[in-house]
């Protein structure tokens, strides 16, 4: 009784106080577990997708930023930013979706690593727009790196044509 009155001393009011520490360590343990779960772990590819995902939507608020000075376009609206904040986290539901299809199919990362290379090449093609509208120059060599992701990930033209319709 006595050791665990001092593990959680008791407040004033009566409750117990909970060490920040602790929840800290329970939080990164249940994150941890659930990119587990939900992705087989961490690799250089969702790594790549994650930071390709952040370029694109901050890209993209410079973008929509320089627009609506100019007047050429609808400048920053929370409204827009939020659909775009939700059409990442769909992306992401998608890679953790094709990694249990994986884990029924088989171990290995196959269609993770397909629709992670998908999305890999839309958020390219996405922040070369941005970049675009922001009107910096596109090296070469990142365009042919967005056709190898392409390639890799099946998409077509039409694909990303009728993905960018919808984004509007």
């Amino acid at each position: 009784m006595m050791i665990a009155q001092e593990k959680f001393p008791e407040r004033r009011d009566g409750g117990s106080k909970v060490d920040k520490w602790e929840v800290f360590k329970f939080s990164t343990a249940l994150g941890s577990s659930a990119v587990t779960y939900f992705y087989g772990g961490w690799s250089g590819v969702l790594g790549v997708l994650l930071a390709l995902v952040i370029i694109d939507y901050v890209t993209g608020l410079f973008a929509a930023g320089a627009e609506g000075k100019k007047g050429t376009g609808p400048g920053l609206k929370s409204k827009i930013g939020l659909i775009g904040i939700a059409r990442k986290v769909f992306i992401f539901a998608m890679v953790a979706v094709s990694h249990l299809i994986d884990g029924v199919l088989g171990d290995s990362h196959l269609f993770r690593d397909a629709v992670a290379y998908f999305y890999m090449a839309n958020e390219l093609l996405s922040i070369l727009e941005n970049g675009g509208r922001l009107g910096a120059p596109i090296p070469p060599v990142i365009r042919q790196a967005v056709e190898v992701l392409k390639s890799k990930s099946g998409s077509q033209e039409g694909d990303r044509e009728d993905a960018s319709k919808e984004k509007r």
